[in-house]
């Protein structure tokens, strides 16, 4: 680990008025992050986003020493530090245009395997909502033994996601509101400290951070971002799993609810979600395998000879050629390949449906 580049990732971070996105806009910029705490006063002004305050608070020393004291706690408590350029980083994490620049990582799990679920719901389960978890998660195990769950190691759904994950020796990944100096709820330690040596624990928060109401809110952002698809089981009319659902679906990602009674409290929510579509309706395991296309492969697509596509624009071309000898290719991944924002691939690749050249495949996938 390199203390040196180490202190000014973190450092970044800790610069008041410098959000995720500034952050990355910064790095792009520079190339380098150390860049931004040696340069003088007049290239720093340069900076697109950078303000004569902004630069203030850069110059203030208090950020670097208190980075100081982060890499202490992280060497001594034996953390991984993971910035967004790193290999290590969660590839569908950074994606997300929100995503944070720096995450902590305590445990034992590479976030780039090929599935992984984040599951959420209300802190008061039901014997309802734990049987569908356990049921959830000894089919999914049997078939998808290197699936990560993450969750939010909360009380009810998220714990009960936790230890399901755990007996059927399934990563799990907890991801948290505060520093990895604490656990909370402390009555979860147990379950946080098995989960070290299969899964982990993930914050982008320093230690001695609180565990306040906003970083909570905060949080999720990272559960509906690091994962394949967002599950909701149990929910009432408002609360954290619908607010997670919500930027699961900003970011493009799949998401499912398991439907309830509707005289449920705590089935209020999921219903909703289906009946507003904005979470497709699943009973069990095969159900979300079906939808995420993660059986059997589809047959492979006979090459279509270009003569037969309609008159294209040269960006609709773009996208045919992308798209050509690839069995499908997941939207995000083709935003950032062809350099196209979502704003406006996504009326690109509507067009190219209402043709007949393109389809869209469950998963959020697409293929010619």
């Amino acid at each position: 680990m390199n203390n040196q580049n180490l202190l000014y990732e973190i450092g970044i971070t800790l610069v008041k008025g410098i959000g995720s996105i500034t952050a990355r806009q910064v790095v792009n910029t520079l190339g380098d992050v150390s860049s931004l705490f040696t340069e003088k006063k007049r290239l720093l002004e340069r900076i697109p986003g950078i303000s004569h305050k902004i630069i203030s608070e850069i110059q203030n020393p208090e950020v670097l020493r208190r980075a100081e004291k982060e890499i202490a706690f992280i060497n001594k408590s034996n953390i991984k530090p993971l910035f967004f350029t790193d290999k290590d980083y969660p590839d569908k994490l950074k994606d997300c245009i929100d995503a944070p620049v720096m995450l902590y990582f305590k445990g034992d799990c590479n976030f780039n395997t090929d599935k992984s679920i984040s599951i959420v719901g209300t802190r008061n389960a039901t014997n309802y909502g734990k049987e569908i978890i356990e049921a959830l998660m000894k089919d999914i195990s049997e078939q998808y033994p290197n699936i990560i769950i993450f969750s939010g190691l909360a009380y009810g759904i998220d714990i009960a996601a936790h230890k399901a994950a755990l007996k059927h020796n399934v990563s799990t990944v907890g991801v948290l509101a505060h520093g990895l100096d604490r656990i909370y709820p402390l009555v979860h330690r147990n379950t946080a400290i098995e989960m070290i040596s299969n899964g982990g624990l993930l914050t982008d928060f320093i230690s001695e951070t609180n565990p306040d109401r906003q970083n909570f809110i905060k949080r999720n952002r990272i559960v509906a971002g690091i994962s394949d698809c967002t599950i909701i089981i149990e929910s009432a009319e408002k609360g954290g799993a619908l607010i997670t659902a919500s930027i699961a679906d900003s970011y493009n990602k799949d998401v499912f609810a398991f439907p309830g009674k509707v005289t449920d409290p705590y089935s209020i929510g999921c219903n909703k979600l289906i009946k507003n579509k904005k979470a497709s309706l699943i009973t069990c395991a095969d159900d979300l395998i079906r939808e995420m296309n993660w059986g059997e492969q589809l047959e492979k697509p006979k090459n279509i000879q270009r003569p037969l596509f309609p008159d294209l624009s040269q960006e609709e071309q773009s996208i045919v050629d992308y798209l050509t000898n690839k069995d499908s290719a997941h939207v995000n991944n083709m935003s950032i390949d062809l350099n196209l924002p979502m704003s406006k691939l996504s009326p690109l690749l509507f067009e190219l449906e209402m043709k007949g050249v393109v389809r869209c495949i469950p998963g959020g996938q697409y293929q010619l």
